[in-house]
């Protein structure tokens, strides 16, 4: 069965660092567009980054220099490095994996059952 995992969620205090990894259960994940969403408390789930198979990265623009996204294929892995986080960063992140990268949450067929991420201040 297809899954994707993530981890390295946790508690972080505003201005430290977190690394998410998301593993995927098989390597034509690699051929995929991987990416991340979040979603907060009471909000809509939101577009974070997305990587392509060609290893072009794209960003939620309020996120861009702080995040980064980037994947290991031998390793079928992505990650996606926080840095400088803020309370306002606190959410459920996703790891998600589609055909080609996009902002939607339609674009991505496959998604990780989340991992919390808190920074308190």
């Amino acid at each position: 069965q297809v899954h994707l995992e993530e981890s390295g969620g946790g508690l972080v205090q505003a201005g430290g660092s977190l690394r998410l990894s998301c593993a995927a259960s098989e390597r034509t994940f690699n051929a995929y567009a991987m990416g991340w969403f979040r979603q907060a408390p009471g909000k809509e789930r939101e577009f974070v980054a997305a990587i392509n198979s060609r290893e072009t990265r794209f960003y939620v623009d309020s996120l861009k220099g702080r995040f980064t996204i980037s994947r290991d294929k031998a390793r079928n892995t992505v990650y996606l490095q926080m840095n400088s986080l803020k309370p306002e960063d606190t959410a459920v992140y996703y790891c998600v994996a589609g055909l080609h990268p996009g902002t939607r949450t339609s674009d991505y067929a496959y998604w990780g059952q989340g991992t919390q991420v808190t920074v308190s201040s």
